[in-house]
C-alpha cells in the first residue's frame, strides 16, 4: 500500500483525480492513517458538511493480506454529529480489496458546486469518477444490485443510502460483505453524510488479477498466523460463544449482570430479553435455514456473524448484532426478533446507524411519539427517516438532536453521540470510556466491559469506581493500534489473556515489514493515534468539561442495583495523563 489516492471535487478541473506516494504517512494504517490526515489537512473549526472537511478511507496495516481477521477499514472525517474527530469502522470486503489495489487511503476533498451524483470505480488499471444521477435516492441494497449488473459480482462496494444523501448526522456508510450485500457499515458519528455531501453515492472497488500483498519474511509470517489463529480459536469468546450465538450471546450476560439498558436507560434488565438473546435468535436463524455462524470477510475465524431469513425462509437482513438487538430491541421495549430484524434491514438500506437509530426511537418514545414496546411504531419511524419527512429529518439527526426537538432531558449522549447497550452505571469502566474518547459514546474504543463483565484481562469490579480509569486508559491505548492494523477488534479478548497470542500479532507485523516492534511499540503507537484525536477535539472546542456523562447518570439510580456513575470528574480527567 504505497500510494494515496485523492479525488477533489472542488478543483477547477472538478473531479480531479490524483495518485501519490504515502510520504510522511508511510507506516500507518487504518485509525492511525485517517485520525493522521483529518488532524493534519482539515482545520478542526471547519464545518462537517463543508468543503475543508475530508473523508478518508483506510485499510489496515496489515489488511489485503493473509493474517486472519485483518479485513477491517476505517473511515474517518471531522464528525457531523460529534463535531470532533471521527473513525468508524467496519467489516465487509473492502478493506482487503481496496489493500491489494495497493491503496493506503483514498481521500475525497473539496464539495462540487451543483447536486450532481458521483460513482468511483477502481481497479488495477483505472480510477473513473463518473457522474450518475439515475441513482439518486436509491437505497443501499437496490444500489448494490444496479452496480453489480454492471461491473458483475467479484467486486466490493461502499456506499451511502437515503440518509447520506439527505446528509443526515446518524448516516453511514455500507460496505459489501462476502455475497456483495450492503450488510456491513462504518456506522458511527455521520460518516455517511460527509461521503454525500462530496456528491459520491457509491465506490466500486475490483482487485480482478491481483493477488494478496506478499510478506518480507513468508516463513515467519507463515508461523505468526498459525499461532494467531490457534490463540483465537482455543480462547471460550472468540472460539467458542461468539462463533455459537454471535455477538448478541451478550444480551443474556448483561441482562443478568444489570447493565441491559431498557427503555431508555431507565432500566437495567428487560423482562424480554431471553425473546431476544443470542441463543434465541442462532436457533431462529438455523430452524429457518440461515445461519448462526458466518464471516464478515474473508479471512475471518471468529465468524461471528450469520443470516437471518424471514418467517418464510427467505434472506431478510446479515445477523443482527448485540448492539442492534439491543438499540431496537431492550432499549425500546421490544421483544420480537423480526420486528428487530426488520429494523436492521432498513437502517441497512437507508444507510442508518443501528445504535444512534435505536436510541432516538427511545427518546422519541419517552417523548409520546410512540409507546415503549411498539414495534410497529418503530418501524414506521424508520422509513419516516428514509424518506426525509420533516420528522424523518428530526430522527435521522440523531438522539441529542431529538431530544431537543422534543424537550427531552434524558439523552444518554456524549459529544452528541448516543451510548451503546451498556448502562455506564452497572458497568462503569464503560462510562469512563464513554466520557472520554475522543469518539462521542463509543464501546469499541475501550471496551471495559471484557474486564468489568466477561473477565478477560483479570477482574474490575463493575459498580465500583476503583480501578476504571486504568482500564479504560489502557484498553483506549490498544485499541486505537488494534484499529491501525486492520484487525477485528474481537482479537482483544485473546491478546489479553494469552501473551503468546498477542506477541503473534506483533509477529506477523513483524515478518510482513521486516521490522523489530516490541509490546512497548504498539502502546507507543496507540498513545501517538489518540495524541492526535486529542488535539484535533481541542482545536474544535473541546474541554476536559466534555470528557462527561448526562447529568442524570449521577444522579439517578439505575435498578436493580440502585446505583449511580461514581467516578468523579477529578478521576476522568487523568484518563489520558499517562
Amino acid at each position: 500500500m504505497e500510494f494515496i489516492l485523492r479525488i477533489n471535487f472542488s478543483a477547477p478541473d472538478s473531479p480531479k483525480v490524483s495518485k501519490e506516494p504515502i510520504g510522511g504517512y508511510a507506516g500507518l494504517g487504518g485509525r492511525g492513517l485517517t485520525s493522521a490526515i483529518i488532524s493534519k489537512e482539515v482545520h478542526p473549526l471547519s464545518h462537517p458538511l463543508g468543503a475543508e472537511n475530508k473523508l478518508v478511507i483506510a485499510p489496515g496495516m496489515l489488511s489485503g493480506t493473509a493474517a486472519v481477521m485483518s479485513g477491517r477499514l476505517s473511515i474517518g472525517c471531522k464528525s457531523p454529529l460529534t463535531g470532533g474527530i471521527k473513525e468508524a469502522n467496519s467489516g465487509g470486503q473492502a478493506a482487503q480489496v481496496l489493500a491489494r489495489l495497493g491503496y493506503a487511503a483514498i481521500v475525497l476533498e473539496g464539495k462540487p458546486a451543483g447536486d450532481d451524483l458521483y460513482k468511483i470505480y477502481i481497479s488495477k488499471d483505472k480510477v473513473e469518477v463518473e457522474k450518475d444521477n439515475s441513482l439518486k435516492m436509491l437505497p443501499n441494497y437496490d444500489l448494490i444490485e444496479k452496480m453489480k449488473g454492471i461491473y458483475g459480482d467479484k467486486i466490493a462496494c461502499l456506499s451511502i443510502g437515503t440518509a447520506g444523501e439527505m446528509k443526515m448526522s446518524a448516516a453511514t456508510i455500507a460496505c459489501t460483505d462476502m455475497e456483495v450485500r450492503p450488510t456491513r457499515h462504518a456506522g458511527r458519528g455521520g460518516v455517511g453524510a460527509v461521503m454525500g455531501s462530496k456528491g459520491v453515492k457509491v465506490i466500486i472497488l475490483e482487485d480482478k488479477g491481483l493477488s494478496n500483498r506478499t510478506p518480507k519474511d513468508p516463513e515467519k509470517f507463515k508461523a505468526a498466523n498459525k499461532v494467531f489463529t490457534d490463540g483465537l480459536k482455543k480462547h471460550p469468546v472468540t472460539g467458542e460463544a461468539l462463533p455459537a450465538y454471535g455477538t448478541n450471546v451478550l444480551a443474556n450476560i448483561l441482562n443478568e449482570a444489570g447493565g441491559y439498558p431498557t427503555n431508555n436507560f431507565s432500566s437495567g434488565t428487560f423482562a424480554g430479553t431471553s425473546k431476544i438473546s443470542g441463543e434465541t435468535q442462532a436457533e431462529l436463524e438455523v430452524k429457518r435455514g440461515g445461519l448462526a455462524t458466518h464471516g464478515c470477510h474473508r479471512g475471518c475465524v471468529i465468524q461471528c456473524s450469520g443470516t437471518y431469513n424471514d418467517k418464510n425462509g427467505k434472506f431478510l437482513t446479515k445477523q443482527p448484532e448485540y448492539e442492534t438487538v439491543w438499540a431496537h430491541g431492550a432499549n425500546c421495549g421490544i421483544d420480537d426478533l423480526d420486528s428487530i430484524a426488520m429494523m436492521d434491514f432498513l437502517d441497512d438500506n437507508y444507510g442508518i446507524d443501528t445504535i444512534e437509530m435505536g436510541a432516538t426511537i427511545a427518546v422519541a418514545m419517552e417523548a409520546g411519539i410512540a409507546k415503549f414496546g411498539d414495534a410497529a411504531a418503530a418501524i414506521n419511524l424508520i422509513k419516516e427517516v428514509g424518506k426525509g419527512t420533516p420528522m424523518g429529518r428530526i430522527l435521522g439527526n440523531g438522539t441529542a438532536f431529538t431530544a431537543k426537538a422534543f424537550g427531552i432531558e434524558r439523552a444518554p449522549v456524549v459529544k452528541g453521540q448516543a451510548m451503546p447497550a451498556y448502562d455506564p452505571r452497572a458497568v462503569q469502566g464503560i462510562g469512563v470510556t464513554y466520557a472520554t474518547t475522543t469518539m462521542g459514546a463509543d464501546h469499541t474504543s475501550g471496551y471495559a466491559v471484557a474486564t468489568n463483565i466477561l473477565k478477560v484481562g483479570g477482574f474490575v469490579d463493575p459498580l465500583k469506581p476503583d480501578g476504571q480509569i486504568e482500564l479504560s486508559r489502557n484498553l483506549q491505548i490498544a485499541t486505537a493500534a488494534i484499529d491501525a492494523t486492520g484487525m477485528c477488534l474481537f482479537i482483544a479478548f485473546a491478546i489479553l489473556d494469552q501473551p503468546e497470542t498477542f506477541q503473534a500479532l506483533i509477529d506477523l507485523l513483524n515478518s510482513f515489514y521486516g521490522l523489530n516492534l516490541t509490546g512497548d511499540d504498539v502502546v507507543a503507537l496507540g498513545k501517538k493515534i489518540l495524541k492526535m484525536e486529542r488535539e484535533f477535539n481541542a482545536g474544535a472546542g473541546f474541554t476536559k468539561e466534555h470528557d462527561r456523562l448526562p447529568r442524570y447518570f449521577y444522579t439517578e439510580k439505575l435498578p436493580p442495583h440502585n446505583v449511580t456513575f461514581n467516578v468523579t470528574d477529578k478521576e476522568l480527567d487523568q484518563v489520558f495523563n499517562w
